[in-house]
C-alpha cells in the first residue's frame, strides 16, 4: 500500500491536504538518503576516496534524473530547490542573451506564473535589463495563445509559460506552445549582430553556447513543472521546452533541493560563483544526500504517475461533486484541463484565511493562494486574473491530493466543511 511508504507527521485523526505546498518523504526516499548524513560524509570535489564515491553518487543520480526525464546527464544542473532553479533559467537566459549583444532582451510569460517567475521578471524590469509582456488567461486559467503570437518582437529570448497552475491546477497547452515558439524561430533566422567580444566565452564556453553562432535559437521555452512531475508526460523532446524545472519537496522527495533541466547549447549565465561546481553554472558544495533522495524520488515519482493520476482523478471528481452539493458555488480553474489532484473553490462569505484555519482546528490541513506569496497579499492574484467577482479571489481555497488521500478523508472533510458552512456562510449579495 502506498500509505505506509511515506514518513508523514500526521496522526490518523488529521487530514492532510496541502500536497501541493509540500508532500510528505517517502519512506524508500529517506532509506536512499540515510547513509550520506552519516558513513558517507566525503566532498563530492575531493579527490580521496571517500570524495570520489559521492561524486559517483551525484553522477548516479544526475543520470537517473536525466532518463526519468529523457535527457542527457549533463543537462541536469542541481539547485536549492524549484524557486531558485526559476531563478536561474530567466536571469541566466536574459543575462546570457545581453552577452551576446542583444541590449534589451525581451520576455514573454503569464499573469499566473509562480512568484519565483513573475518576480525575477519584475526585478529584470526594474533593473532595466530586460522587457517583459505578461500574457492574460481565460477564465480557466488558460494562456491567451493569440495573445502569444502578437507579443513576439525581434529581441525575445524566452517564453516562460508554467506546466500546470500551483494554485487552480490548470495545465497549460505546452506542446501547443512549443509549436508557436518554433514557428517564430523558423520565421526569425536572426535577431542582431552578435558582440565579437563577448563575455560568454571566458570560463565555461561549451556551457554558454558558442558567441559567433546565428540566434535563430531564440527564443527558448521555460516550463516550470514543479507541479506536473507526480502526473503529466516529462518527456523533454515531446514537451518541445529547451528549460524545465521542478523540485524535491513536491515529489515526495526532500525539500531543499530542486533541478533545473537546460538543453545543451541554451547559453546561460550563472547567478552564483564559487568552485564552478555543475559546470560553472551552480557553484557551491553539493548537498549529496538530498540529490541522491531526489533521484530516488523522482524515479518512483514516475514509476506511480499513471495509477495515481487515475486514482486521484476520481478522488477529485468527487471531492468536486461533493462540495457542490452542499452549496459552494464554484470551482476555479478548469474543470477538464486540471491536474488530478487539485481542487480549488471560493466559499462565500469566508474569508480564505478565515477557512483554513477553521479547517485546521478541525485537523483538516489545506491552502489559501500560493504558500510562497507574500503575507501582505490577502487576494490569489491567479484566481483575480480568471475574471470574475473579487469574492472568489478574496475566498479561494486550495485542497490537493496525494499519494495517501482516501475517500473516507474526502468525506470527513466534506462533513467538516458542510458545518463550518451552516455556521458562517450567507448567501452572496
Amino acid at each position: 500500500m502506498l500509505r505506509s511508504n511515506t514518513m508523514s507527521s500526521f496522526s490518523k485523526k488529521n487530514i492532510y491536504l496541502d500536497h501541493a505546498g509540500g508532500a510528505p518523504l517517502d519512506k524508500r526516499v529517506f532509506l536512499a538518503m540515510k547513509p550520506y548524513f552519516s558513513r558517507e560524509q566525503g566532498n563530492p570535489s575531493a579527490i580521496y576516496k571517500k570524495g570520489v564515491e559521492a561524486k559517483k553518487a551525484i553522477g548516479d543520480s544526475r543520470a537517473k534524473i536525466a532518463r526519468a526525464i529523457f535527457a542527457h546527464p549533463d543537462e541536469i544542473i542541481f539547485t536549492s530547490g524549484g524557486t531558485e532553479a526559476n531563478n536561474l533559467a530567466i536571469f541566466g537566459v536574459a543575462r546570457a542573451a545581453r552577452e551576446l549583444g542583444i541590449k534589451k532582451p525581451h520576455i514573454i510569460t503569464s499573469v499566473i506564473e509562480h512568484p519565483s517567475v513573475l518576480n525575477v521578471c519584475r526585478a529584470l524590469e526594474k533593473n532595466g535589463e530586460a522587457k517583459v509582456d505578461y500574457l492574460g488567461v481565460d477564465k480557466e486559467g488558460i494562456a491567451n495563445l493569440a495573445q502569444l503570437k502578437k507579443a513576439f518582437r525581434p529581441e525575445t529570448v524566452l517564453v516562460s509559460i508554467m506546466y500546470a497552475n500551483n494554485e487552480i491546477g490548470t495545465i497549460q497547452p505546452i506542446r501547443e506552445i512549443a509549436k508557436i515558439i518554433r514557428l517564430h524561430r523558423k520565421n526569425h533566422l536572426v535577431v542582431e549582430p552578435l558582440s565579437e567580444k563577448s563575455n560568454l566565452d571566458v570560463g565555461f564556453p561549451s556551457q554558454l553556447g558558442n558567441p559567433t553562432s546565428k540566434l535563430n535559437r531564440y527564443p527558448y521555452f521555460h516550463t516550470d513543472a514543479c507541479q506536473a512531475m507526480n502526473y503529466l508526460d516529462a518527456h523533454i523532446e515531446r514537451l518541445g521546452v529547451d528549460l524545465l524545472t521542478f523540485n524535491g519537496a513536491k515529489i515526495y522527495g526532500p525539500k531543499g533541493v530542486g533541478v533545473l533541466y537546460k538543453k545543451r547549447n541554451v547559453p546561460l549565465v550563472p547567478m552564483l560563483y564559487g568552485g564552478g561546481q555543475e559546470k560553472g553554472l551552480r557553484s557551491g558544495t553539493e548537498n549529496v544526500p538530498v540529490i541522491v533522495g531526489l533521484a530516488k524520488a523522482i524515479e518512483i515519482t514516475r514509476a506511480v504517475a499513471e495509477k495515481e493520476s487515475a486514482r486521484q482523478t476520481k478522488l477529485r471528481d468527487y471531492f468536486i461533486t461533493k462540495l457542490l452539493d452542499i452549496g459552494c458555488p464554484t470551482v476555479n480553474g478548469s474543470r477538464v484541463t486540471r491536474l488530478p489532484n487539485n481542487i480549488n473553490v471560493s466559499f462565500p462569505n469566508i474569508e480564505s484565511q478565515l477557512m483554513v484555519i477553521l479547517l485546521d482546528a478541525k485537523g483538516v490541513a489545506v491552502s489559501a493562494k500560493s504558500a510562497c506569496s507574500s503575507e501582505d497579499e490577502d487576494a490569489s492574484y491567479v484566481v483575480s486574473a480568471l475574471g470574475g467577482h473579487k469574492w472568489l479571489a478574496d475566498n479561494s481555497v486550495r485542497f490537493s491530493l496525494g499519494r495517501e488521500t482516501t475517500k473516507k478523508e474526502i468525506d470527513k472533510t466534506i462533513l467538516t466543511l458542510s458545518a463550518i458552512l451552516k455556521k458562517y456562510a450567507r448567501p452572496v449579495q
